[in-house]
């Protein structure tokens, strides 16, 4: 596969023989693992120079990898990441960006850019990401593809490189609705959560807003499609400060990230990318108080989710304000939008709970996604009705 890599997303490491099972639920389709996760017979870069250059041939494989390769998925190689995995952008500064085959002038979202570009280049089948605060989501926007942010704590982060502990979760990237179905059936395990054959929708009236009206307009178009199959969403407005949620993520997401990776930092000094190094200065100064009050408004906003959602609800969204920005676009527009971004992505992370972004819909001929957040524990259901839901609209990007 490295010979053949014309979007850049594998890390050119040497090949190493890794074992799969022979036979199993995803026998036949192929598997792209994000540089944060051990693989045996591999280093763990996590998209740093210094981390690559500490990390030595990993022993074990991470669980979650192991798992996919028990239910017969063949490992093809691992796949470029953000810096530490701490940006939206795909770019890092140090071993480059890759190319969006969905979209070759923009961005491919970050920070599982090369999982991404594997899967929509038709490089793999199932691409492994995490998600921290977007980090699958923006990027199956961005490149026309499914992509799930699984409840967190359900999928194993052992022998992986972590950024926010209270955060960070594993999930990946598929094609179609019945691969990605697969993949949910063979790794999740049973839901605690199951959601009905027809679950009541709600539409976020308030985040919707978030969205430029352009995409707005042609989400709205898609769920018109939708509504003849699973009924007309009820329109509820789901916070009605969302600064507050934005700056509870921004202080827990920084202050974690600093545990992980400050002692690292100081102790190597690693010449941290544009961004990169602007969002761990950040990180250092988030103080005693303002982590207790992200996570006071981090345990309200919880249970008034828990609460709209009950054990039958499905929160319409979309999943980012827009298709990708353009690979020319400098670091202010970057953090811009990342910044806008975070409105509509830091939901799911503040409340542990499933989302998954669907590729319903394009503009200007680039993809954009549509996400649905359920129940925590409710996953697998989740993404049988993201199946549904993308086949209504009957429009396939990647």
């Amino acid at each position: 596969m490295y010979d053949d890599d014309p979007f850049r997303c594998f890390v050119p490491y040497p090949p190493a023989p890794v074992k799969h099972a022979s036979s199993g639920p995803l026998s036949g389709l192929t598997l792209a693992v994000k540089d944060l996760y051990d693989v045996k017979g591999y280093p763990t870069g996590a998209g740093s120079p210094t981390v690559l250059a500490l990390s030595g041939i990993k022993p074990k494989t991470a669980p979650i990898v192991k798992a996919f390769l028990d239910a017969g998925a063949r490992f093809v190689g691992k796949t470029h990441t953000d810096e530490l995995a701490f940006s939206l952008n795909g770019k890092n500064a140090h071993f480059g960006a890759p190319v969006n085959p969905a979209a070759p002038d923009r961005i491919t979202g970050g920070s599982s850019s090369g999982s991404m570009a594997a899967v929509a280049g038709r490089l793999a089948d199932i691409g492994l990401g995490s998600d921290t605060g977007g980090s699958v989501r923006a990027p199956a926007s961005y490149g026309g593809l499914f992509g799930i942010r699984p409840s967190h704590g359900r999928l194993s982060l052992k022998r992986a490189w972590r950024l926010a502990e209270s955060l960070d979760t594993a999930g990946w990237f598929c094609r179609d609705g019945e691969t990605f179905r697969r993949v949910a059936e063979a790794i999740l395990g049973k839901d605690r959560v199951t959601l009905p054959e027809t679950p009541r929708l709600l539409l976020g009236g308030d985040l919707f807003g978030q969205a430029v009206p352009e995409a707005e307009r042609v989400l709205r178009n898609a769920l018109q499609r939708i509504t003849h199959v699973l009924g007309e969403p009820e329109e509820v407005r789901v916070t009605r400060d969302m600064d507050a949620l934005y700056w509870a993520f921004r202080w827990i997401q920084g202050r974690e990230a600093w545990l992980s990776d400050g002692a690292m930092i100081e102790r190597h000094v690693p010449p941290l990318g544009p961004g990169v190094a602007e969002r761990f200065a950040f990180a250092k100064a988030v103080t005693d108080a303002e982590y207790a009050r992200g996570d006071s408004v981090r345990r309200t906003f919880r249970s008034k989710l828990s609460r709209l959602l009950g054990r039958d609800g499905v929160l319409l969204l979309p999943t980012v304000p827009d298709i990708a920005p353009l690979v020319e676009a400098g670091e202010p527009e970057l953090d811009d939008f990342r910044n806008r971004a975070l409105r509509l992505l830091c939901l799911a992370g503040l409340s542990g709970f499933p989302q998954v972004s669907i590729p319903v819909a394009e503009r200007d001929g680039a993809p954009l996604g549509l996400s649905v957040i359920g129940p925590k524990g409710s996953d697998r259901s989740l993404v049988a009705l993201a199946a549904r839901l993308e086949r209504a609209a009957r429009i396939r990007i990647a």
